[in-house]
């Protein structure tokens, strides 16, 4: 069960309406890295999770990634300000003002749909638990890139916590992995000298590999 309370995850606002910024930041509502991916993400993949400490982390942050979704939508309603007008977007999207009257849409910065192939699940925690460390990976580098680009001090502000909040997670699934590493598709292969091998196959080499020779210690099938 969901219930909505009528606060905001942390309070956003904006210096003044820029919808070049609000075609930017609707990279992280709908885009591939974004919000709504990794809520979708780690809710989906919390259905089969048998450790009840981990099943109750991947929703708890899933549920934070709806409050900064939320967020996210807020930051681009008033950006967008109260006229449609298209040519305030020299690059970007423009389906805000010619199709959804300003509305936050679930869109990426190209004005391309969510879709549901954003989202990975396997079923095996190890594989899954990589795959949001490398997601929220991702989601500090394109709110980096728009801390950059973007420079409303508020706006700025938000993008800020919202990064932070990645680190976050991105430390909380590092926990986790580090808990059940020994586990499922990290116990289940590397059981023969292949498994341990280096192919330099870089001509010329740039030298001593420091990566040739790596002795792995395999685990064997159960």
């Amino acid at each position: 069960m969901f219930k909505h309370e009528k606060m905001l995850f942390h309070p956003v606002a904006v210096e003044r309406p820029n919808p070049q910024y609000a075609a930017l930041l609707q990279e992280q509502l709908g885009g591939a890295n974004g919000e709504l991916k990794a809520a979708m993400q780690y809710m989906s993949q919390s259905f089969r999770i048998q450790d009840p400490e981990i099943k109750d982390l991947f929703l708890d942050i899933a549920a934070e990634e709806l409050g900064h979704m939320e967020m996210v939508a807020q930051t681009i309603h008033l950006l967008n300000g109260h006229d449609v007008d298209a040519a305030a977007v020299p690059a970007g999207e423009i389906q805000t003002h010619v199709l959804m009257g300003l509305n936050p849409g679930l869109i990426n910065a190209s004005g391309y749909s969510w879709t549901g192939d954003y989202v990975s699940v396997t079923g095996d925690l190890c594989a899954d638990l990589l795959s949001n460390i490398a997601s929220e990976q991702r989601a500090k580098v394109v709110y980096e890139y728009l801390y950059r680009q973007i420079e409303d001090k508020k706006v700025r502000q938000t993008i800020d916590f919202l990064l932070n909040r990645e680190e976050a997670h991105n430390a909380m699934f590092r926990a986790a992995f580090n808990k059940v590493q020994s586990s499922g598709s990290n116990r289940d292969f590397g059981t023969t000298k292949a498994a341990r091998m280096y192919f330099s196959l870089s001509e010329p080499s740039a030298g001593d590999n420091p990566f040739a020779g790596t002795e792995v210690n395999p685990p064997s099938f159960r």
